[in-house]
């Protein structure tokens, strides 16, 4: 019989940040978007007080500092350093496993021994004790009910210390718990569909438990429908333990403050390059169309965006002729005069590397075409190279000159905590007296 658990770390990145600063243990803190932009994570505290998730900071700030709320820019190196460690720890617990999210991931316990809910705050507690994050585990045998399960763990409905096991629960009080809990908690089910379900009488989970299962695939998709036989427990989705290779890949982030300089931009575009083409060789691909999106503010208010969508003569995962590219399509956007506010680069058309075609008459031992330089040659073990040196010292160690600059365009971050995980200069110093 399937049987999954789901591990969720409670208020991943609030908790991220009070990690290295005991102060900020139960106080109420918020976590900032992009630019210092809007709320995107909050502190059991910061959520008891009311804050919203995505408030724009500038207009609930006053107020919060009136409150002793603590606003921290995205620290995003630290909340994935601290993920695969978590990641490390249930790999060793669970013969298998599938990272849904930064904070989530699905673990398989189908034919482990012992009682499931013991392992499940044995869970909780490696965890706690190897890393000091807090984390709820949801059981039971269907996906869509473990991610059920581990939301009635955090909201204490059922289960303790942070566990619920669904297939500890009788029949009847399983039913009477679904009762209780609206559909909008359901996986997959969002404000649309929540609102169409209501149109038909259904409100909470064991509703749409019940409902008839050929109404909701005729009325909706298939998709519903499958939900409901896994709410019923028949298991229809299987543990995936790897992630599809991307169809493409994207970069994008607002500037700090309105660019209008042609090498301000290019050094913007240059460091989105730098970053895909990365992500385009971990999945071993090629690319072969550069496109990049730029938007600039209006007159009168508002944006616009513009976009240039350039074809390589052969595909490539090189940084550096991604590069070419791409700053030959900036150059054909930018318009002197404008400020921009926001740049970004995709790549298309993605294919396996060992699908790449030679050319026919490629020079010996190369792969490339004769008369092509000796630079373009050395392309593969030279990106190599450059990916181990930035994975080895941290990103951005060795990079193309045309990132280099004054970085005008780089986000606002003035409340950002140090990467303690990541950078020697950045650990905690213990003094003692």
């Amino acid at each position: 019989m399937p049987l999954f658990a789901l591990v969720d770390c409670n208020n991943f990145y609030a908790s991220c940040e009070a990690l290295f600063v005991p102060a900020r243990r139960r106080r109420p803190i918020v976590v900032l978007s992009n630019n210092d932009g809007c709320v995107v994570a909050r502190s059991a505290e910061a959520k008891a007080m009311g804050i919203p998730m995505g408030a724009p900071w500038f207009r609930i700030e006053r107020q919060a500092t009136r409150l002793g709320v603590e606003a921290l820019s995205s620290n995003y190196a630290l909340y994935a350093d601290l993920s695969n460690r978590v990641v490390d720890i249930l790999s060793t617990l669970a013969p298998a496993l599938e990272v849904y999210s930064i904070d989530e991931s699905f673990l398989d316990l189908s034919g482990m021994s012992g009682d499931p809910a013991v392992l499940g705050a044995l869970i909780r507690q490696r965890i706690a004790d190897w890393l000091g994050l807090p984390v709820c585990v949801g059981i039971a045998p269907t996906k869509t009910l473990a991610k059920l399960a581990n939301h009635c763990a955090k909201a204490g409905l059922a289960g303790a210390d942070g566990v619920c096991d669904f297939t500890a629960m009788p029949a009847a009080a399983l039913s009477r718990l679904f009762e209780r809990i609206d559909v909008g908690e359901v996986w997959g089910v969002g404000r649309q569909t929540r609102e169409r379900l209501a149109g038909m009488g259904i409100g909470t989970v064991r509703q749409l438990r019940d409902a008839d299962a050929p109404t909701i695939r005729a009325r909706f998709s298939v998709v519903l429908a499958r939900t409901l036989r896994e709410l019923r427990g028949d298991s229809c989705l299987a543990l995936a333990d790897m992630v599809s290779d991307r169809r493409q890949i994207m970069s994008s982030r607002s500037f700090g403050a309105r660019i209008h300089d042609l090498s301000d931009l290019q050094e913007a575009v240059a460091s989105h390059v730098a970053r895909i083409a990365e992500r385009l060789r971990e999945q071993d691909g090629l690319a072969g169309v550069v496109q990049v999106h730029l938007q600039y503010a209006l007159a009168g208010g508002g944006a616009r965006g513009v976009s240039r969508l350039l074809p390589l003569p052969e595909v490539s995962a090189d940084t550096r002729v991604l590069t070419r590219q791409a700053l030959a399509a900036l150059r054909a956007l930018y318009r002197p005069g404008q400020a921009y506010r926001k740049a970004g680069v995709m790549l298309l058309e993605l294919v396996p590397a060992v699908h790449r075609q030679r050319p026919l008459l490629a020079a010996p031992g190369t792969g490339m075409a004769v008369g092509a330089g000796a630079a373009e040659g050395r392309s593969e073990p030279l990106m190599r190279v450059l990916d181990e040196i930035n994975r080895r010292f941290g990103r951005g160690t060795l990079r193309l000159a045309a990132e280099v600059g004054a970085q005008r365009w780089r986000m606002r971050c003035a409340r950002r905590s140090p990467a303690y995980t990541t950078a020697w200069e950045a650990l905690p110093v213990a003094q003692a007296r």
